[in-house]
């Protein structure tokens, strides 16, 4: 019986034009799951939802939760829920989510940390899914400029399944 491959990793802090996405530390969960907010984090951040995410971090582990940076101010998170696994097909598949605090929603930052994730998934192989409520057009949006088109019908909340598939690779 063979081992199971372990996930690729994924560098600790990827970068786009106007954003940083570091991995969060020990102390950033420490923080968050106080209720509390570091240096540098924006007034309406963490939200709920980035504290659900720290209940999901592991220490090393590339495929977890980031904070979504500005300049010095952290604006939101974006990360996986867990490890990519193989999909029915056998692709390495990981499901990801992102938002953003109030206030920065409509600039374009949700749309660009997605892609510089999807850039570093690419890069590894993994294909990457999306839960979104059906109602939530800003989040539709978002998911569909980033290329996550395909749809697998709904989980069992209710929300949509986006995928996006891997890019074919030049022969």
């Amino acid at each position: 019986m063979t081992s199971p491959v372990p996930p690729p990793s994924l560098p600790p802090v990827a970068v786009t034009d106007r954003l940083r996405m570091p991995l969060w530390t020990a102390d950033d969960v420490a923080a968050i799951r106080a209720g509390g907010r570091r240096q540098g984090y924006h007034p309406d951040y963490p939200r709920p939802d980035d504290r659900d995410a720290a209940a999901l971090w592991r220490d090393g582990d590339t495929w977890g939760p980031r904070h979504v940076v500005r300049g010095v101010t952290a604006l939101g998170s974006i990360g996986f829920f867990g490890s990519p696994e193989p999909a029915a097909d056998g692709v390495l598949e990981a499901e990801v989510g992102v938002g953003l605090v109030a206030e920065a929603r409509g600039y374009g930052f949700a749309t660009e940390a997605l892609r510089g994730l999807l850039a570093l998934t690419d890069a590894a192989g993994v294909r990457v899914r999306a839960s979104v409520e059906p109602t939530h057009q800003a989040s539709l949006r978002v998911l569909a400029k980033a290329g996550l088109t395909g749809l697998r019908g709904a989980d069992e909340d209710g929300r949509l399944v986006m995928v996006r598939p891997l890019p074919v690779a030049a022969p």
